[in-house]
């Protein structure tokens, strides 16, 4: 059974069992035309509700459109079983909507801090190569396969990432709450298990499951049945938004898929539409020759690091980059470009906006 709430705003919501949550116009003639499943992934600790006004103002801006569904099949404590685990939860919950909406023929994702690591091997798993070419078991049933490549049976547009630390969060200032010293750095990495358990590990990069890399130089290929980079490669767009300064949980560096050296200098925007996005960088995909190598005369940590970037960059990514360093929130901008709750709404919407305002070009 679902509670079907009518706002006044004209967005219609309703609310499942598990707690996930869909959105969509309240006009008839609106919800009926759209065909577009954006769905939002939470973070670590998170719910459904974080994206509770980015969802609602998808809806309103693109009300014949999209349909949007807040996933919460990974709520609360279930972020601290692995990304691999949310993973297969999140693309088993994808499969299950897509097969009750047969209407809809695009999809898209849009994913807050760990929730973007989530949402990649996601995708690994929905993915569907161009017919004719070799399929696995691993992909779900009760779509028709299509000339070209398919997320669960839909054409694939958006990848959008909000604050999410795709080079993991073991490198120098990774974690800026850490402050850069190395000591705390490494005590971190040896202790994060037993905070953030599994799910710790594969962000901290020291997870060594049966003898394998790290989960995330595996996501940089396709490997283990899963099409982790031929999924990323088959969306429209991808994009990066990040928090250049004051996030505390995520560094910029993770965030936007750059080595220090590629870091943008940037200035105070005068963009009186969206005065928080400070710098933009559309970034085409690169052969591996054509990346910078990394030193080997580096730690493992900085060539691990340097060899995600590299993968990473094989596919194009729209960078934005995004800073509060003027707002009285500017210390939880971790939630802020998220715009999580109520007194987030004045200080991050501009990036809501400017997500949207790009969203089908």
């Amino acid at each position: 059974m679902e509670n079907v709430v009518i706002k006044e705003n004209g967005v219609c919501s309703s609310e499942s069992v598990n707690g996930s949550r869909f959105v969509w116009s309240a006009k008839e003639s609106d919800s009926s035309s759209a065909d577009h499943l954006v769905v939002m992934v939470h973070g670590i600790m998170g719910s459904q509700s974080d994206w509770k006004f980015g969802a609602e103002q998808f809806v309103k801006m693109l009300p014949d459109k999209v349909l949007v569904h807040c996933s919460e099949r990974n709520a609360s404590i279930l972020t601290l079983d692995g990304v691999d685990v949310m993973g297969e939860r999140l693309a088993i919950e994808v499969g299950e909507l897509v097969q009750r909406k047969p209407n809809l023929r695009k999809i898209s994702f849009v994913a807050h801090s760990v929730g973007g690591l989530v949402a990649r091997y996601a995708i690994g798993r929905l993915y569907r190569p161009p017919k004719g070419e070799n399929t696995d078991n691993s992909h779900p049933n009760g779509c028709e396969e299509d000339s070209k490549s398919t997320i669960c049976g839909l054409e694939p547009i958006n990848f959008i990432t909000v604050a999410t630390p795709h080079l993991g969060s073991r490198g120098n200032k990774q974690v800026p709450f850490l402050f850069g010293v190395p000591a705390f750095e490494k005590l971190a990495s040896a202790v994060i298990h037993l905070i953030f358990r599994r799910t710790g590990r594969h962000l901290f990069l020291n997870d060594d499951d049966d003898g394998k890399p790290p989960l995330l130089k595996r996501m940089i290929e396709d490997c283990d049945g899963c099409y982790f980079m031929s999924a990323l490669r088959s969306f429209r767009r991808r994009v990066a938004y990040s928090n250049v300064g004051y996030d505390h949980i995520v560094g910029w560096r993770t965030s936007s898929i750059r080595r220090n050296s590629e870091l943008p200098k940037w200035e105070d925007t005068v963009d009186e539409k969206y005065p928080h996005i400070v710098y933009e960088e559309h970034c085409k995909a690169y052969d591996a020759e054509q990346c910078e190598p990394t030193s080997a005369d580096g730690s493992d940590c900085d060539q691990l690091e340097g060899e995600l970037v590299t993968g990473l960059s094989r596919v194009s990514w729209e960078k934005v980059d995004v800073s509060f360093h003027c707002s009285k929130q500017r210390f939880a901008a971790h939630s802020v470009i998220q715009v999580k709750d109520q007194t987030a709404h004045k200080e991050g919407e501009d990036v809501i906006r400017h997500m949207i305002d790009h969203f089908l070009h």
